[in-house]
């Protein structure tokens, strides 16, 4: 049963009924990633209380766009088919709000699967098609993903490793992707400390991932 009824027979106040709420549509975020167990969840999105999470999750599950799956004792939640449709809107929502973005607030955290889904966002496959296959580490405070581009197909995981090119990066990866820094730039003026690897790669990540701000 949808927590707000709007009254209207329409696609988008029906899907706002689903989704809506606030918080849900980043717990759907995080599911993109992959399933999560709760306490998952819950660290991923540090300001909610745990009763709006179940709350949520429990209308998620009414909607058919989340599922509790239970494995050897270990309880996770996953999108259903139905819910994997969200996909292309919750990449296209992110995009859109990356030109408001600016700089961030006071109490911002970057977690790994905002900044998995940021990366799913910002990817042009177009541009790797023509691109070598490159492994990146990219560190963002205590976020550690590998960033793997082979041709169209992207995949991002946790963890380190050898790859083509280590870097790390705050909030200012912003300005790269945006293409206010070119990479150069962003290499001198610290936005972009490279930690393994020819600075020179960057130029390729920066082809690769590119937002208009």
């Amino acid at each position: 049963m949808a927590a707000r009824d709007y009254g209207q027979y329409c696609g988008v106040s029906r899907a706002l009924e689903l989704v809506g709420e606030r918080w849900a549509l980043l717990i759907v975020r995080d599911l993109l990633v992959g399933p999560r167990r709760f306490g998952e969840l819950a660290a991923g999105l540090p300001r909610i209380p745990s009763n709006i999470l179940a709350t949520r999750l429990t209308q998620l599950q009414a909607a058919g766009v989340v599922r509790r799956v239970v494995r050897s004792s270990v309880i996770r939640y996953e999108l259903t088919p139905y819910g994997q449709e969200l996909e292309p809107i919750v990449l296209a929502l992110g995009a859109w709000g990356f030109k408001a973005m600016g700089d961030p607030r006071e109490g911002e955290i970057v977690t790994a699967d905002s900044m998995t889904m940021a990366l799913r966002t910002a990817f042009q496959p177009q541009e790797a098609a023509h691109l070598p296959p490159t492994a990146y580490a990219a560190h963002f405070g205590p976020t550690a993903l590998m960033v793997m581009v082979d041709g169209p197909a992207l995949d991002v995981t946790r963890g380190d490793g050898p790859v083509d090119l280590a870097f790390a990066a705050g909030a200012g990866i912003r300005r790269l992707i945006s293409g206010e820094l070119d990479w150069r730039r962003a290499i001198e003026t610290g936005v972009v400390e490279v930690l393994r690897g020819r600075g020179e790669i960057l130029e390729r990540f920066s082809a690769t991932f590119r937002l208009a701000a």
